[in-house]
């Protein structure tokens, strides 16, 4: 099997953490567990509980921020990611740079190319396949109150600049990043992410 590298993006409440683990569990059954990881950011390595408490618990500047997300990144793939990939596994991450891009640059206003220029400085493997879990600001507040206290990366009008982000990534990189409704039933946006996957692997 050949290293397989697919990411899970949308605003917070939009269903990444539920459908990455159904992928998981999919491919698990396909594969074998040893053939798939499952990782998050921030915080999917040895170090990240530290991380992800100084990240999303604490005010930074957003050119701090974005260097914390970077430490946290490169650990990450080092450690866990390039690894897997190296190995012809499956790799499933919850978040990486297009989130960096959408928050951070979109939400927070710091300049696009100037992050992809450090993301292609410290050569982070580009994932094959985006899975863009789409939701409205409105549905995704009333599913994000239901569950627990907003962190700072959760307010409303900071959601919609980052969801406008995400569009405008999607129209620029639509051969990776796949568009997926997540307004509907959680077996419905499932069964359309094991299409867009099954596409996809078919054409590669």
């Amino acid at each position: 099997m050949i290293g397989l590298f697919i990411t899970f993006e949308g605003i917070d409440g939009s269903g990444k953490s539920t459908h990455a683990v159904k992928l998981y569990e999919h491919f698990s059954h396909k594969f074998g567990r040893n053939g798939v990881l499952l990782t998050w950011e921030p915080g999917g390595w040895s170090g990240g509980d530290l991380m992800r408490e100084l990240l999303l618990h604490h005010e930074w500047r957003p050119w701090s921020e974005f260097f914390l997300f970077m430490a946290d990144r490169y650990e990450h793939v080092s450690e866990k990611i390039q690894p897997a990939l190296s190995e012809g596994r499956i790799v499933i991450c919850e978040r990486y740079t297009d989130s960096t891009l959408a928050y951070q640059g979109w939400g927070k206003g710091l300049p696009i190319e100037e992050m992809e220029r450090l993301f292609s400085l410290l050569a982070l493997p580009q994932p094959d396949l985006t899975i863009w879990l789409d939701v409205s600001v409105e549905k995704a507040m009333e599913r994000i109150k239901s569950r627990k206290v907003l962190d700072r990366l959760e307010e409303e009008n900071f959601l919609y600049k980052v969801r406008n982000g995400y569009e405008e990534l999607f129209l620029t990189n639509s051969e990776r990043i796949k568009r997926v409704s997540s307004e509907v039933s959680e077996e419905e946006v499932f069964l359309e992410i094991l299409k867009v996957v099954g596409v996809f692997m078919d054409e590669s």
